[in-house]
């Protein structure tokens, strides 16, 4: 055993297992994250899709897929403030932590209970309807506890802040600084060892979450198709054409005299071509 100090005046007895979850594991985690995701788009290109279901059911999809997504995102954001921004920057800006407690159980516990209502209807969803079920792989079904695993244990953590008051744990001053430690190769073990265990597993079902997530459906969201909002209108191209052989478009954009942009030349049919003579 070793003994650390995770703050000033105070030790904590660091054992082997300690550094083997917090010194090694995180740098396994990222090892198996980023080589898993390599391996999968040079070898499975075809298989790197969500294998939508929509077309099977449509009625719950539409209310549990944005609400899992939007309040992922809304998670995803909280621990991102939460981790990677020191307390000591917050304070310097005029927040005191009683304020910054307040905002991240109250939002924080939205985002969790709305991402944990989403990913309940989803498995209800598959569970229920009998296309998509058959449809439902092991891999999918193990990808599916660790999620639920990792968003319950996180809400888990929130809710005993609630009623723990101010005599809850300030994970700001263990489980941050440890996170932030790890991106400069130095873990701070002591810290993360100092932690509740409630904290310790939902580390642990996260990073177990990572782990598989390159060999799962999770993998698209490294694919998002955020260009789509950026994107021009699909535009069709009508395969008539007018009486002296020019296209039925090129025609409405002489007739008009302005020059279209590429890719945006007007489509003429042959209903309003004649509605228009």
């Amino acid at each position: 055993m070793l003994a650390l100090e995770a703050e000033p005046g105070s030790a904590v007895e660091i054992s082997a297992l300690d550094i083997v979850l917090w010194g090694v594991l995180p740098y396994v985690m990222v090892v198996v994250l980023v080589g898993g995701l390599i391996w999968r788009y040079k070898y499975d290109q075809f298989g790197w899709t969500t294998r939508s279901s929509q077309l099977y059911e449509s009625r719950l999809l539409r209310i549990a897929s944005p609400l899992f997504h939007f309040g992922l995102l809304a998670v995803i954001a909280g621990h991102f403030f939460g981790l990677v921004i020191p307390m000591a920057w917050t304070q310097a800006v005029g927040m005191s932590q009683e304020f910054y407690h307040f905002n991240a159980l109250l939002v924080g516990g939205i985002a969790g209970v709305g991402t944990l209502g989403g990913i309940i209807l989803l498995i209800y969803r598959r569970r229920t309807t009998g296309p998509v079920f058959m449809a439902t792989t092991k891999n999918d079904k193990t990808m599916y506890v660790v999620l639920t695993g990792a968003i319950v244990f996180g809400l888990w953590t929130t809710l005993a802040s609630v009623f723990e008051g101010e005599h809850g744990h300030n994970y700001r001053e263990t489980v941050a600084p440890w996170f932030r430690s790890l991106f400069i190769f130095q873990p701070d073990i002591a810290a993360m060892a100092a932690a509740p265990f409630s904290f310790h597993l939902h580390t642990l079902v996260g990073m177990a979450l990572f782990v598989i997530w390159p060999f799962t459906r999770l993998v698209h969201a490294f694919t998002a198709p955020f260009h789509y909002l950026f994107r021009p209108y699909i535009v069709y191209r009508s395969r008539d054409r007018d009486r002296d052989g020019s296209r039925a478009g090129a025609a409405a954009t002489r007739s008009s005299g302005t020059a279209a942009r590429r890719g945006w030349s007007a489509v003429g049919t042959r209903d309003r071509d004649t509605r228009n003579r």
